[in-house]
């Protein structure tokens, strides 16, 4: 299965990058745990019931960092999928919880509820035919008929679309679908979550800055070490890239490359998942460290925010 494993962003104040997610969005707190280069760091998890590759948004909530400024080698915006009946429900809640938000808009023949959440960072919801059908999980806040199913896609804000565009069909196994203006969709086949990069081709435009409210990077999916392996090969021998050793992150594992447009992706395995660790039925509710970092325990956690606070 190809598409987009994980997309991880910069947030700022950890309890309000939690509150949002989990109760504006209602998405499942999948994972708490911390940034392993970055211990002192919480690395939060959000996803559907289980963390299914394709529906997972992490973060970096480093809370003094500066805004990002969008433009040329960054990720424009990261979209959700949801029920297309659903749109009207999330432009009311949208309205009775102050979230910023634009007007629905047609791209590509669906509907378009674009959003920014607290720290400035680009999202949307698309209205996908047929998502009623695909399973909806509920925490209370949002009812299952209308919760976010996972990742529609992201849009990538480039000067060029073609050595990336041939880095997604060739290793990644997407393909060009249509072009509407700058910008060309990639989409892989079927139907899954995270099926869709966007590319919008904006020559000369001011490069962005990566800081609170950006996308950090995007993963890839890759089924397992072997499927990893090749794509990684690719790279090297096709694509002239100059992709990491692999990184063990517990609950997947990582390969890293800057694509050459500037953005920071990886190829993340499928393998094994976030409950690894810990049942499914308890995902998030208790700080998981790696082997690692288990005998400084106390002194990270001494030194993490707690989530039971009340936003301020």
């Amino acid at each position: 299965m190809s598409g987009i494993h994980h997309v991880t962003a910069i947030a700022g104040h950890a309890l309000r990058n939690y509150d949002f997610y989990t109760r504006t969005l209602g998405l499942r707190f999948v994972k708490k745990t911390v940034n392993f280069d970055d211990p002192g760091t919480y690395h939060f998890y959000y996803g559907d019931e289980t963390g299914h590759p394709g529906t997972i948004l992490t973060f970096f909530p480093w809370e003094h960092a500066a805004p990002g400024r969008g433009g040329v080698g960054q990720t424009q915006q990261t979209s959700f999928r949801v029920p297309a009946r659903s749109l009207g429900y999330w432009t009311h809640r949208f309205i009775e919880k102050g979230v910023v938000h634009e007007a629905l808009e047609k791209r590509f023949g669906e509907a378009v509820l674009s959003f920014t959440d607290p720290d400035g960072m680009s999202l949307a919801l698309v209205g996908v035919a047929g998502a009623e059908d695909e399973a909806g999980w509920s925490n209370g806040e949002v009812p299952a008929e209308h919760a976010i199913r996972g990742f529609h896609g992201v849009t990538l804000l480039l000067e060029s679309a073609a050595k990336t565009g041939a880095i997604l069909t060739d290793v990644f196994g997407f393909a060009e679908t249509t072009r509407e203006g700058s910008v060309i969709r990639y989409r892989t086949s079927g139907d899954a979550m995270g099926a869709i990069v966007d590319i919008y081709e904006a020559k000369g435009f001011l490069p962005g800055r990566q800081g609170r409210g950006s996308v950090h990077h995007i993963a890839f999916r890759a089924a397992d070490d072997a499927a990893q392996s090749e794509m990684a090969r690719k790279l090297v021998q096709d694509h002239g890239m100059h992709p990491t050793e692999q990184k063990d992150r517990n609950y997947f594992r990582s390969v890293y490359f800057r694509e050459p447009g500037g953005i920071l992706f990886e190829i993340a395995t499928d393998i094994p998942g976030f409950a690894v660790d810990e049942p499914v039925v308890s995902l998030g509710q208790a700080l998981k460290l790696p082997a690692f970092l288990e005998p400084h325990r106390k002194e990270i956690a001494a030194v993490l925010p707690a989530l039971d606070e009340k936003v301020a």
